[in-house]
């Protein structure tokens, strides 16, 4: 039976179709495939041998070679760096193909992702290649940045119309958040609302709906102030590294800022997205907006098309001591020397917290300044533009603001950037500059209001259509900002925040700088364990911040180590261990909900959990050894008995099972400081328990560990008893250690490597004592703190550790 859209939700896609494997359709078709969804990838049959096919005597009727350019793809995604692939092993749930020999098969599939070269008449073609096989119902949508969806089906059936939409994912699709959804007129609303439901809950996306207008919302307005940034760097006279020192962190936008992202996005590219706007607009003043700049014609001329081509308005050239960046000079073309870029104004915002208080230090700091004067100039032209949009690409300021922050990663879109430099204020300054205000922005202001969104409880409201609309918030999904907004916090210090988040459970968010751990973290931990035990069901720990944990806060650490404080540096570990040991302990279901970088003291938060619910994005490890150091809050005392519980699952469930090789895998992970690419690849690294889950929709995560705590709470919760842990002893430490030698003589670890690898493998196997001895929590983590003490005593684990502090990277001495 062939179910009709209205009677499909997420889970009845099963299977799907991706049309095109360039760099866009095999990424999508990866996605997918990270999604459990089985997916055949097709592309055209290739026109001609290469020489590897002739060489191996192979026909252009042989299927190898007919199949080539899908097979291509997806052996590529299992070695692509960004990972396409939550795990390279789920290639096997993508089947190579191609248009001519498995059209068929496209009436198999619930989904076809029509993803080939953006160019109308293409599209239109495989579209009708389409129609002719689809099965009634079945859903089609096209991947375009830009191209009208309508025009494409103007020559298409009425039932394919109402089953066709736009799915336009953002590069690369595991990674962006941002799908916008465009119906046509005759796109059925529940069509939209499966595609909406798919993209939400399989997909882990957020889901913008965007009007069928040209470059639709985000590459609308983010290829727009990429124009007035360029054409505001000449009129300055900035060069091109002051125009991405300003519009990068600076302006609450990531590092590539605008002309690297140019560089990134190629400058071919941007004016074929240029010409796209330009050519369907009808208006004099878009027009204008959206003609070629000159500098781009020019580059593009020369081939400078960005990192594609090896140069664009930076390059990278080898020099004496490795790579160098290059940088062009916008007034002859030539490449010279990357230049620093040094200013109070800059420095400044570095300083300030926060994307609002950084533009509005930028603003602020010096108005008379050139600085401050182009960076007025390029947010006020952003800011009108984007209000001009409304009712236009656009049904609200929500769905453009959202559209920036997961399309483009902007911290704050651009209404929520207006309201924090100050709404009124600001116009009053575009007024008296005599630039024009949309009327609805005037009229919304003479209304008496100061700014487009407010809070109200733990929920925002959003200016539309002159009154104050409720703001749809994302599916399945906690906001602590909204709920510490909303008066929910139960305790707090400055380095963390216990907040209600319902239904008598707890979350503990970290909050210092990087969610480094140090005393403030381990003293709200101690306070949260005292309060969830008299008056909770439970804790989650998670956070909002940029990434769950860094780890344990270094530059305390070094401080004391330099200045041979070895009392405080012992009392910090000690603190670490028993605020774990609370944590693990606790008479209350407790768990973890980490999301990207979630590496040392942050994994070793994170263990002492009844349970962890893995983010996708989740890049997790015990990473010590990177700064010359070794797990001591507790990460090789769990790893001792996860190799332990491992050798009793294998051994039948009986004591005894060889301890061995489970210890083998967790000191090279350990010891070579690997962390894992996503959350599935956690369990190739053996730091995921058989409890431990991943889910698709970083959004949910708190709501999951929610749900997950109180499952533990029904359940009849009691905390793990205090453990015997079995381990290898003197035996096993020797076989660890002539592995660690062997690496020493073949030159592929250092002699500082060595020892640290050394003591490492003398914690795991639980020391000098007898193979297959039992031993307590505390006696491991008597054997971490002795290690970690007698390396922060060495001066290469010293220079290890200020080297990553000044850098941010591993240093190899």
């Amino acid at each position: 039976m062939v179910l009709q859209a209205s009677q499909k939700n997420a889970s009845s896609i099963r299977r799907a179709a991706v049309i095109g494997s360039g760099v866009m359709g095999a990424g999508i078709a990866a996605h997918l495939a990270n999604a459990g969804i089985r997916v055949l990838l097709l592309d055209v049959v290739p026109k001609a041998l290469t020489v590897e096919e002739e060489r191996k005597g192979l026909t252009l009727a042989d299927g190898k070679v007919r199949n080539r350019l899908a097979s291509a793809a997806i052996a590529r995604m299992g070695k692509a760096q960004p990972a396409q692939l939550y795990d390279a092993a789920w290639t096997s749930r993508i089947t190579p193909g191609n248009l001519t020999d498995h059209l068929a098969s496209l009436g198999e599939v619930d989904w076809i992702v029509e993803a080939v070269v953006e160019r109308l008449d293409i599209k239109r073609e495989v579209l009708a290649v389409i129609e002719a096989v689809r099965r009634p119902g079945a859903i089609v949508s096209t991947n375009t940045s830009g191209l009208s969806a309508a025009a494409m089906v103007e020559e298409r059936s009425e039932e394919f119309k109402r089953h066709f939409g736009v799915t336009h994912f953002f590069n690369p699709p595991r990674y962006m958040k941002l799908v916008e959804i465009v119906p046509t007129a005759d796109t059925a609303p529940e069509v939209v609302q499966l595609l909406k439901e798919v993209c939400e809950k399989r997909l882990g996306k957020g889901v913008v709906l965007a009007r069928d207008t040209p470059n639709f919302i985000a590459n609308r307005i983010g290829t727009y102030g990429m124009l007035v940034t360029l054409a505001d760097t000449l009129a300055y006279g900035l060069t091109v590294e002051e125009a991405d020192a300003l519009t990068g962190p600076a302006m609450g936008r990531p590092k590539t800022a605008t002309l690297r992202m140019l560089d990134l996005v190629g400058l071919d590219t941007l004016l074929h997205v240029v010409d796209n706007v330009r050519e369907r607009s009808v208006d004099p003043v878009e027009q204008a907006s959206f003609a070629r700049p000159m500098i781009l014609e020019q580059l593009v001329a020369l081939g400078r098309l960005g990192e594609k081509s090896g140069a664009g308005f930076y390059r990278k050239v080898k020099g004496k001591g490795g790579s160098e960046i290059e940088s062009l000079r916008l007034d002859t073309l030539e490449y010279g020397p990357k230049r620093p870029v040094n200013s109070p104004i800059i420095d400044a915002s570095k300083r300030a917290k926060g994307a609002a208080t950084k533009v509005k230090a930028l603003l602020r700091t010096d108005s008379q300044h050139r600085y401050a004067k182009f960076a007025w100039s390029t947010i006020k032209k952003t800011l009108l533009y984007s209000a001009a949009q409304i009712g236009v690409i656009a049904d609200s300021i929500s769905d453009i603001d959202r559209a920036m922050r997961w399309g483009f990663n902007w911290e704050l879109g651009p209404f929520e950037l207006w309201d924090a430099i100050g709404l009124r204020k600001s116009v009053q300054q575009m007024q008296k500059e005599g630039d024009a205000i949309p009327a609805w922005v005037t009229a919304w202001l003479e209304a008496g209001h100061e700014s487009f969104y407010k809070s109200e409880g733990s929920e925002r409201v959003y200016a539309a259509s002159g009154a104050y609309k409720l703001e749809e918030a994302e599916a399945d999904s906690i906001s602590l900002a909204a709920l510490k907004a909303s008066g929910k916090k139960v305790l707090s210090n400055e380095g963390a925040t216990l907040i209600d988040i319902g239904d008598d459970v707890v979350l503990l968010e970290f909050h210092s700088a990087n969610n480094a751990i140090g005393g403030d973290i381990l003293s709200a931990i101690q306070q949260s364990a005292k309060e969830v035990s008299q008056n909770w069901r439970g804790l989650v720990l998670a956070n909002e911040g940029r990434n769950f944990c860094v780890g344990a806060n270094l530059m305390l650490l070094l401080m004391e180590a330099q200045s041979g404080e070895w009392d405080e540096v012992e009392e910090i570990i000690r603190f670490f261990q028993s605020s774990m040991l609370e944590l693990k302990r606790l008479d209350r279901p407790v768990v973890a909900a980490p999301h990207r970088m979630t590496l040392g003291g942050g994994v070793e938060a994170c263990l002492p959990a009844d349970q962890i619910i893995y983010s996708p994005e989740t890049y997790f490890g015990l990473v010590e050894t990177g700064v010359g150091l070794i797990p001591a809050g507790g990460g090789c005392k769990e790893a001792a008995a996860m190799a332990a519980e491992r050798a009793f699952i294998g051994n039948g469930g009986k004591p005894g099972g060889d301890l061995q090789p489970h210890l083998n895998a967790l000191f090279e992970t350990i010891a070579l400081a690997k962390a894992s690419t996503s959350g599935y690849d956690v369990r190739r690294l053996g730091l995921m328990r058989p409890q431990d889950r991943v889910i698709i929709r970083q959004e949910s995560r708190i709501a999951e560990a929610k749900r997950a705590v109180l499952a533990l709470d029904r359940a009849g919760y009691s905390p793990p008893a205090e453990e015997r842990i079995r381990v290898a002893g003197r035996e096993g430490s020797a076989v660890l250690k002539v592995a660690v030698q062997a690496m020493r003589l073949s030159g592929h670890i250092s002699e500082h490597d060595a020892l640290i690898a050394g003591k490492l493998s003398r914690v795991l196997a639980g020391g000098d004592i007898q193979p297959g001895a039992e031993v307590s929590e505390q006696y491991l983590l008597d054997l971490e703190c002795e290690a970690f003490l007698s390396l922060c005593g060495e001066r290469k684990t010293q220079e290890r550790m200020s080297h990553m502090l000044a850098t941010g990277k591993p240093l190899r001495n």
